[in-house]
């Protein structure tokens, strides 16, 4: 097989090197535009998982760049005079001329052809080299792949610009560490990533937004003045060693760049195929942008060989090859996206405590658990649960105050009882304190009959009261019988539904410490629909009622319209609200949520994509969140003073036009305003053509930025599925709260299995299951036996 390689980096390098070791008899080129000694970067860093795929592929190459490697198992935060080290992360580094310089002389010397200083603008430079014949051209040649450009229409790349700036320099500094420094000064802030990559020398990339950038006047330095700008800035931490650059003699002018991150509908077109940064980026706060090119290689090596052993077409094989690679490269690019998002928001970050910053920082990818942080460092983790454990349990703005007491209930808990998990940490709102921070999320049942709660009911909401977890959601209970969703919903509007509910909230006091929210709410223009299991958001056939709306627009095609709100409607729905309030109070719930999310009612009025009108209650933000605020306003002075309340919307519309991240925060700080106690943080489904971005925890980084944005306390929801992972989410300040779904319809007995799965003793049981704790502690010690034993 013949096969050119554009692009002589590490990907397009090990690529021929795979290639020419499986079949010696192939032609293989490497065409690079670059001299043999030219890197334009400083260091290149695997994980120990990406070393053990390099050895398997050819154990002769991996061997010669081992000899070349420095290792390092800490990750160092420095934050405001403050230094916190987690270990055993297992880390590797080198030189990337070295990985260069080995890669080239193994595939010269296995029968490569590699050219440098051979530029390929475009295919027709392939046809006057004389190499039009191949049968598969590599586009290796990096994010502004001109190959790639050729093919644009069938490529379809996804170029997204970040916005914040960086510069790589190098310095003999040796940072013993992967080393993240935050240097705060009155322009802005800015940060480095600082590792080592050989012996003498550290790479060290400077990184800051774009207000920070220009603030520093680093927006009018060439190399050299940004040299002698960062050298000061970072002083305290070069200890009088010097950067150096490395740069293109045309980047000299302007040396400071933005991210690209690149996907691509497609990453083959007839025999020329896309690999590395060519076909997808990966932000360089996880150092994973090598890892995931030279892994390419190997699968594109692999399957090119079947066409070699003739058990498939060069189509098929790079069909296989994109499909194989496609999922990684997604997920990798996924847990980059969160961690380059993370350092772009990094202010958000600033006011967390050291110990809540670093561990933020540490899991930002959300691919790093609180409990494979616990197999890495457990000193480490024990010491972040101990903090965490010693915070006040009710105010966001105590955690951020840093006070002194926090350090002296820290040193107060004793190490043995230090081990409680975040989860297991109680919480207070107003008057109701918490168990533990572990939420039953609202769901709808659609079994109510008149919108009076049934015996489902009861035992529903009553067993997963009985299984541990510290509050418990009611699905939406509407407020009138037309705000219904289904004819199937609850209600709280006539007298029989106070009863019937009080049934619920009495067997959940009595036979728990859970506490209980009513959700409230009006389904708007998504109401008088079928049961969900009948046909979902289809229109009742019969029984219809009318529904309303901000204006008379339908929500979906196929739903019947609702009438447009008038005044007098908003203040017949506003005490509608009021009433229910009222009535939830004499029912005995502890809390109190409207729902302001989703599409139904109060959400349709915040809402752009179905808020329309022209009057005060629509255009800008602020006229769109004046019926729903008046509304909130209404319902928190009928309910009891001591009793919290919470506000569930939607963060993001999932729609260009629609709610966004820096609306969702504005909408946050209003109801904080008007005296909510904590933001329920869900998405979507507020329009047909929404375009959500699923994915495990997809919703918490929306969680995250309304928290640490709008300071108001959070419940985090979507996704979530493992104890691990609330952890995680609480101990990194995303939520203070953190709901599940799904995990309870499966297990009402969530709770107390993942108390069970930790060792944790603290979490409560009903006595008549004790007999079951127990049996679940002896199956997790067995566990943990067998594995040392196996670890023997």
């Amino acid at each position: 097989m013949f096969v050119v390689t554009v692009g002589g980096g590490p990907a397009g390098l090990y690529l021929a090197i795979l290639l020419r070791r499986a079949d010696p008899t192939g032609r293989v080129v490497v065409l690079e535009r670059n001299g043999p000694d030219d890197a334009y970067g400083w260091g290149v860093v695997f994980s120990e998982q990406t070393l053990e795929q390099l050895h398997a592929a050819d154990p002769e190459t991996y061997a010669e760049v081992a000899r070349h490697f420095v290792r390092w198992d800490d990750i160092d935060v420095h934050v405001r005079g403050r230094v916190v080290t987690s270990g055993g992360h297992g880390f590797v580094g080198v030189a990337r001329r070295t990985l260069l310089r080995v890669l080239g002389e193994r595939a010269r010397a296995l029968g490569a052809d590699v050219r440098h200083h051979t530029d390929v603008p475009d295919e027709a430079a392939l046809h006057a080299l004389g190499l039009g014949g191949a049968d598969v051209v590599v586009a290796a040649d990096g994010v502004n792949s001109a190959l790639r450009r050729g093919r644009a229409a069938a490529f379809a790349p996804d170029l997204d610009v970040r916005p914040n700036r960086f510069m790589w320099f190098g310095t003999r500094r040796r940072f013993e560490a992967f080393t993240f420094l935050f240097a705060e000064t009155a322009a802005g802030v800015y940060q480095a990533h600082a590792y080592r990559f050989d012996g003498e020398r550290s790479a060290f990339i400077v990184e800051c937004d774009e207000a920070s950038w220009r603030a520093a006047g680093f927006d009018a330095m060439d190399a050299d003045a940004t040299i002698a700008a960062c050298e000061a800035m970072f002083a305290p931490w070069l200890e009088g060693h010097p950067l150096e650059v490395n740069l293109a003699p045309h980047q000299r002018a302007q040396p400071w760049q933005r991210f690209t991150r690149v996907a691509c509908g497609r990453w083959h077109d007839g025999n020329l195929v896309l690999l590395g940064d060519a076909a997808h980026t990966a932000h360089f706060s996880i150092g994973s942008g090598t890892k995931l090119a030279m892994e390419d290689s190997i699968a594109l090596a692999r399957h090119l060989g079947s066409v070699e052993r003739r058990t498939s077409s060069v189509g098929d094989a790079l069909a296989a090859y994109e499909a194989e690679r496609r999922v990684e490269a997604l997920r990798l690019q996924n847990a980059a996206r969160n961690s380059m998002e993370w350092f772009e928001s990094v202010r958000r970050y600033l006011a967390l405590p050291a110990e809540q910053f670093a561990y933020s920082l540490l899991t930002r990818s959300q691919r790093l658990g609180h409990e494979n942080l616990r197999v890495r460092d457990d000193g480490y983790v024990r010491g972040v649960e101990r903090w965490f454990a010693a915070q006040p349990p009710s105010t966001l703005d105590a955690r951020r105050s840093g006070d002194p007491s926090v350090e002296r209930r820290a040193s107060s808990v004793e190490e043995g009882d230090a081990r409680v998990p975040p989860m297991f940490v109680p919480f207070s709102l107003r008057g109701m304190t918490l168990p533990n921070r572990v939420v039953v999320a609202p769901m709808d049942m659609y079994c109510a009959e008149d919108g009076t709660p049934s015996d489902f009911h009861l035992v529903h909401y009553g067993a997963r009261s009985l299984g541990g977890a510290g509050l418990v959601f009611t699905e939406m209970t509407c407020v009138t019988p037309d705000g219904r969703i289904t004819p199937g919903c609850t209600g709280m509007y006539a007298p029989e539904h106070v009863a019937a509910w009080r049934r619920v909230t009495d067997m959940v006091h009595r036979w728990s410490p859970a506490r209980i929210c009513l959700q409230l709410g009006h389904s708007g223009p998504k109401g008088a629909t079928k049961l969900m299991w009948e046909g979902n958001e289809e229109p009742l056939e019969h029984g219809w009622w009318e529904t309303l709306a901000p204006t008379d627009a339908p929500y979906a095609p196929g739903m019947r319209a609702p009438r447009a709100m008038t005044r007098a409607d908003m203040d017949a729905v506003r005490d509608a609200f009021v009433r229910a309030a009222r009535m939830g109070a004499e029912a005995g719930f502890d809390m109190l949520e409207l729902h302001c999310a989703h599409g139904y009612l109060l959400s349709a009025f915040i809402t752009p994509l179905s808020n329309g009108r022209d009057d005060a209650y629509g255009g800008c933000l602020e006229n769109r969140l004046r019926f729903p605020l008046e509304v909130f306003r209404a319902v928190r002075a009928e309910w009891p003073a001591e009793r919290p309340m919470s506000v569930r919307v939607s963060a993001t519309d999932w729609v260009e036009g629609g709610v966004d991240g820096p609306e969702a925060v504005r909408i946050a700080r209003a109801f904080a305003e008007a005296g909510v106690d904590v933001v329920h943080v869900s998405a979507g489904q507020t329009s047909p053509q929404a375009k959500p971005v699923y994915g495990r925890l997809f919703q918490t980084p929306l969680s995250d930025r309304i928290r640490n944005e709008a300071g108001v306390p959070t419940i985090a929801v979507g996704n979530v599925t493992e104890w691990d992972q609330v952890n995680a989410i609480l101990a990194a300040g995303r939520a203070d709260l953190v709901a599940l779904a799904r995990p309870h319809l499966a297990d009402p007995q969530w709770t107390l299995h993942a108390a069970a799965a930790q060792g944790y003793g603290g979490q409560w049981w009903p006595v008549q299951y004790l007999s079951g704790r127990r049996q679940l502690e002896r199956a997790r010690e067995r566990e943990l036996e067998l594995r040392g034993t196996a670890a023997i």
